[in-house]
């Protein structure tokens, strides 16, 4: 259920709507805009009256959830949530991307991808340091070694980290070394790990599982969402299908359909949705016109040498041109991939 303050409600009407809403066994959680709060209730009380809470001073509109998702759902804001890190804001007019190697392999190897990706116009440095692999016998990552890279790397050039976290074990060690972590496609329903990054002091990335169904995926955030993070960022990277002439099927659909149903950021990671590099730049240019808030793409200065992922992280400069063709589609429609400066938030 969401309660809808007036815009001049005072903080004594919105503190007695909580206090009733507790009392009939609701958890709440309250959304502060600028011209007013938002309370949303959670229990599953489906005989519960809710003109009880609409003729108390103060409430304009009380409404039910129909969705299973509450915290995801449109319902529970007005208007499109924007995240902001550092100087970068996420969900906003500005296309974000971030870039790197699927694995950081080296201190040479990350810090020249840091340099080139931060001087083309990437904000975010991407890099696995603990990989989850489909053969136990592949490259697993640097781990602790990896994470201290990636860091300096970022730091030296301006950059944000995101990197993936495996599991619960690792979650203090990657929350002190990035600013984003990434919740990985076979860990979408790790729901233990999920109920950990809701008490998580960053934003959490959340990449779509390989057979996940949109409804499946914002269930996922809800989890996150319900644990006390309310910064969380969907990631469509491509998802399972009869279809073999690419590694995955890209769901271009799904970022129009996500944005219909919630009010969080959605990226699209169009490596992991193809793995093949000359279908990465096409993809991602239609990422961006169909609205995508951002990007995540694989970047390795020799992908023919990379331990994991080469086939489909792109050569320097193919990055360069690919940023160059994202910034007039992004004029196109009405975005930009210049970033304003904000004060830090997180």
């Amino acid at each position: 259920m969401v309660v809808v303050m007036d815009s001049g409600a005072g903080e004594a009407q919105i503190e007695a709507v909580i206090e009733k809403l507790n009392g009939f066994g609701f958890d709440v959680h309250r959304s502060t805009g600028v011209n007013r709060s938002v309370l949303g209730a959670v229990g599953v009380k489906p005989e519960f009256d809710t003109r009880r809470i609409a003729v108390m001073d103060g409430v304009s509109d009380v409404f039910r959830v129909t969705e299973p998702y509450k915290f995801a759902s449109r319902s529970w804001t007005d208007g499109p949530t924007t995240i902001e890190v550092g100087d970068v804001t996420i969900g906003g007019d500005r296309v974000v991307v971030m870039a790197g190697p699927c694995s950081v392999e080296s201190e040479e190897q990350i810090a020249a991808t840091a340099a080139f990706v931060a001087s083309h116009g990437a904000t975010v440095l991407r890099g696995g340091a603990f990989k989850p692999r489909s053969s136990p016998y592949s490259f697993q990552g640097l781990g602790s070694d990896g994470l201290r890279m990636l860091r300096d790397a970022a730091d030296a050039h301006g950059l944000l980290v995101i990197t993936e976290v495996m599991e619960v074990g690792h979650l203090d060690e990657v929350v002190a070394a990035t600013d984003i972590i990434q919740v990985g496609a076979r860990n979408m329903q790790n729901f233990p790990l999920l109920k950990e990054l809701g008490k998580a002091e960053r934003p959490v990335f959340l990449k779509r599982g390989l057979s996940a169904t949109v409804d499946e995926w914002l269930m996922s955030a809800e989890y996150v969402m319900a644990h006390g993070n309310p910064y969380v960022i969907l990631c469509e990277r491509g998802i399972r299908t009869f279809e073999t002439s690419t590694r995955n099927t890209l769901d271009l659909s799904a970022v129009p359909v996500v944005k219909s149903k919630s009010h969080l950021p959605v990226f699209v990671d169009p490596s992991h949705g193809v793995g093949i590099r000359n279908k990465v730049v096409p993809l991602a240019r239609a990422a961006v016109a169909v609205g995508a808030d951002g990007l995540m793409v694989e970047v390795h200065p020799n992908p023919d040498a990379a331990l994991s992922d080469g086939p489909q992280s792109l050569y320097f400069e193919q990055f360069g041109e690919l940023m160059d063709q994202i910034r007039i589609i992004a004029q196109a429609i009405g975005r930009t991939t210049d970033q304003p400066h904000v004060a830090r938030s997180l």
